[in-house]
C-alpha cells in the first residue's frame, strides 16, 4: 500500500475537530504552553481567538503532526523511514507540518517555527485591510486577469476553474462583484491578511533566515512544494517554506505531481476535508478521505486496511 499525505490549511479549524487526539501529546502541551492557554479546546470555542492568525498557525501545525504521530503508533507500516509513503504535500500553513513529517525538521521545531511564521506575517499585514477571496466555476485564466485588472492577486491554484484570490478589501469587494456579473461563485475567506502574495514579501524574507537557522535537513520522502517544484535538499526545502509565502501556492501542480507517483490512496491530515475533496474531484480512481472524518483511530485504521 502506497499512501500519500495532505495536510490541510487554514480556515477549517473547529473547537472538536480530531476528537481522538490525545490531550496530554507533548506537541499539544507545547502548543499550548507556546499561546498561553491551559486548554486548546476551550479557547477554540471563542470564534475570534480561534480565528486569529497567530493561534490557529500554531493550533493547526501542532494538532497535525500529533494526529500523525498517533496514526504512527496505530498502523506499524506508517512508521518512519515508510517505504509506504509515497509523497507529502501540505496547504499553505500545512506545509510545514508536511516538511516536517519529510523528516526536514523536527516536530517541536515545527510547531515553533509556526508561531514564528505567523508572527511575520501579521507583521507584515499590519496596518493593511486584507483580505482573501475565493472563486470557482470558470477559467483559471480568467480569475488571474480579474484579479490583475482589480488590483488583487492571485494566491492560490487549487485546479482548472477554482482559485483563491488575496489583497486590499476594497480591491476584493469589487473583484467578487465584477466575478458574480460573469457567473463565477465566490465566498469570502475569514482572513485579515493577504497571504501568498507579494504584500508577504518582507515576511517571507525574515522567515527565510528563521528557518536557516533552523537545522533543516534533506527531506526523505518526496515532497513536492507549494511553489511548484520537488525539493531535494536543506536549501531548498527553506527556500521553498520562504517563497510560499509570497508566492501563488500551486495546488494543482501538487495534486499533479502526487498523481504521477500513482498513490493507492490519500490522507489529509487536519480538520475539514477540503484537500480530499478537491482529490477526489480531480482524481476519482484514486480514493482520499481526511481524518478528521472519523470519530477514532480505529476507524481510520480499517478505512487504510481496505487498501493493503
Amino acid at each position: 500500500m502506497k499512501i500519500a499525505l495532505l495536510f490541510s490549511g487554514q480556515g477549517m479549524q473547529y473547537a472538536d475537530m480530531l476528537p481522538w487526539l490525545k490531550p496530554t501529546h507533548p506537541l499539544l502541551l507545547q502548543m499550548q504552553d507556546q499561546l498561553h492557554v491551559a486548554d486548546w479546546r476551550s479557547a477554540m470555542r471563542d470564534a475570534n481567538w480561534a480565528s486569529t492568525n497567530a493561534h490557529a498557525q500554531v493550533v493547526l501545525t501542532a494538532c497535525a503532526l500529533a494526529a500523525w504521530q498517533q496514526l504512527q503508533e496505530r498502523v506499524p507500516a506508517l512508521q518512519a523511514p515508510s517505504p509506504c509513503l509515497a509523497a507529502v504535500a501540505g496547504y499553505s500553513i500545512g506545509e510545514l507540518a508536511a516538511a516536517c513529517v519529510a523528516g526536514v525538521l523536527s516536530s517541536s521545531d515545527t510547531v515553533t517555527l509556526a508561531g514564528q511564521r505567523a508572527a511575520l506575517m501579521d507583521q507584515a499585514g499590519a496596518g493593511q485591510d486584507s483580505s482573501m477571496l475565493a472563486i470557482s466555476g470558470v477559467s483559471i485564466r480568467s480569475i488571474e486577469q480579474w484579479c490583475q485588472a482589480q488590483g488583487a492577486a492571485l494566491a492560490i491554484r487549487n485546479g482548472p476553474e477554482s482559485a483563491v484570490c488575496a489583497g486590499p478589501r476594497d480591491k476584493l469587494s469589487a473583484l467578487e462583484t465584477f466575478a458574480q456579473e460573469q457567473g463565477a461563485r465566490c465566498t469570502p475567506l475569514a482572513v485579515t491578511i493577504a497571504s501568498h502574495t507579494h504584500w508577504m514579501s518582507s515576511a517571507a524574507h525574515a522567515f527565510h533566515e528563521q528557518l536557516n537557522q533552523s537545522g533543516l535537513a534533506a527531506p526523505n520522502v518526496p515532497w513536492p512544494s507549494n511553489a511548484g517544484v520537488w525539493v531535494h535538499s536543506a536549501a531548498s526545502a527553506a527556500h521553498a517554506l520562504a517563497a510560499q509565502l509570497m508566492q501563488t501556492v500551486q495546488w494543482d501542480a501538487c495534486m499533479e505531481q502526487i498523481e504521477e507517483r500513482q498513490p493507492d490512496v490519500v490522507l489529509e491530515i487536519g480538520p475539514g476535508r477540503s484537500l480530499a475533496t478537491l482529490w477526489n474531484q480531480r482524481y476519482p480512481d484514486i480514493p482520499a478521505r481526511c481524518v478528521d472524518e472519523f470519530q477514532t483511530l480505529d476507524g481510520v485504521q480499517r478505512w487504510l486496511s481496505r487498501w493493503a
